[in-house]
């Protein structure tokens, strides 16, 4: 198994479960030897892309941005969990060319899943003409064509889901097999 960090891309609608599989998935890793940093989308928004609004070329500028820090993070041995919605498909293409290792999970959930999940109200919000540019909604989403794996949240539990991801990563040589009880 390989030491080197890798990209774990977490894409799909708001309210999808990105972070939640994220932060789900984040002390299984460092338990299996990761060291494990998450770069969130409405983190990083506050934190590093502060001021950047919600159209295309913003939206593109804070993908970039998630995407370098986890190149560096990832190549200093560092696994970087990234939830974030990143609607377009060629930015996501772009952050993965610059990417020594990229893992894309498409977090899949049918509109009315997120939206009866929405606790903010944000897809009413939208829905009322009251956010503009709402991915989903006033803007589009383009689905991944090839991600290494997609799960289907309003289908699956947490730890189907998870386990799905931890199988793919395993195969791949980027994470040890879970030890069982008593070997």
């Amino acid at each position: 198994m390989t030491d080197k960090g890798f990209t774990l891309w977490f894409t799909g609608l708001s309210g999808a479960g990105k972070s939640t599989l994220a932060q789900y998935l984040v002390p299984i890793l460092r338990e299996r030897g990761k060291n494990v940093e998450v770069l969130d989308g409405d983190e990083v928004r506050e934190n590093l892309s502060k001021g950047l609004g919600f159209s295309k070329e913003d939206r593109d500028t804070n993908i970039r941005r998630i995407g370098y820090v986890a190149n560096l993070l990832s190549r200093n041995g560092v696994v970087s969990v990234c939830a974030a919605i990143s609607p377009y498909q060629s930015v996501r293409d772009e952050v993965r060319s610059k990417a020594a290792r990229f893992v894309e999970v498409y977090v899949e959930a049918p509109l009315d899943v997120v939206e009866s999940r929405d606790t903010k109200g944000l897809y009413k919000k939208a829905r009322e003409g009251v956010i503009q540019n709402f991915t989903g909604i006033s803007d589009p989403y383009e689905a991944p064509t090839s991600p290494e794996v997609t799960v289907h949240t309003g289908k699956e539990s947490i730890e189907e889901s998870a386990g799905r991801i931890l199988e793919f990563l395993e195969a791949q040589d980027l994470v040890a097999k879970a030890v069982q009880a008593g070997q």
